[in-house]
């Protein structure tokens, strides 16, 4: 899979901006600030000034540099070449995913009046709405994707698993949205495990679709 500086240049420009905006901010801000807030969007973690400024920044570029590597390493890495177009929306969704979640921290940082976790679960459930939107376009790696024995081993499990997950994290990310703005916590433990419920009912359905494929592998991933 070829990577270029001008397939990747909104996801660097965004990563620099996190650390120029970090530094630009980091002469003002308080020498300990929220880093972490619950559901009621309230800080109940502290962090000193660097961490609260440079963890997210960080974070993200490991994780972006994690999935350049991928690719590289993996044993189906072939595959990647089928979906590339996808691989390149799918970093930079999760890099413009962290760069908003870290713009909304420093103006709040700043003095803006900012409900962070309203703010993060609408921005996961889109996030999530985005992603599921593309699951059917996977095509099967060790890395990426909904990655069960069975879905290892079935071209066919793969493709219907991710039909049928795409589905279920669209419909998961407008609940979380739709949660994140209504507030309420018995409404979001309700999201939650009606979503790890689907989770354990597609790890069944790629079981039985694998059994179903006469084509499937019984023996070690390819």
């Amino acid at each position: 899979m070829k990577i270029t500086w001008r397939s990747e240049a909104l996801n660097l420009f965004l990563i620099a901006a996190m650390f120029i905006a970090s530094a630009i901010v980091y002469p003002s801000a308080p020498e300990t600030v929220p880093i972490h807030w619950g559901l009621n969007g309230e800080p109940n973690g502290y962090g000193g000034r660097f961490e609260g400024l440079f963890l997210l920044p960080l974070m993200t570029i490991g994780i972006y540099l994690l999935l350049l590597v991928l690719p590289k390493i993996d044993p189906k890495r072939a595959n990647y070449e089928k979906f590339g177009g996808v691989y390149r929306i799918i970093r930079t969704l999760l890099v413009v995913f962290m760069a908003g979640i870290h713009g909304v921290i420093l103006a709040s940082i700043k003095g803006a009046s900012i409900d962070i976790g309203m703010a993060v679960m609408v921005m996961v459930g889109l996030m999530f709405v985005v992603l599921g939107n593309y699951f059917g376009k996977l095509k099967q790696t060790w890395f990426v994707g909904i990655r069960t024995p069975w879905t290892l081993t079935s071209e066919l499990s793969w493709r219907k698993t991710h039909q049928l997950g795409g589905k279920i994290f669209v419909v998961f990310g407008l609940l979380l949205a739709l949660t994140g703005i209504i507030r309420q916590d018995w409404l979001f433990f309700s999201v939650f495990g009606l979503f790890m419920a689907s989770i354990i009912y597609l790890i069944i359905y790629s079981y039985l679709v694998w059994k179903s494929d006469p084509n499937r592998t019984n023996g070690t991933p390819r």
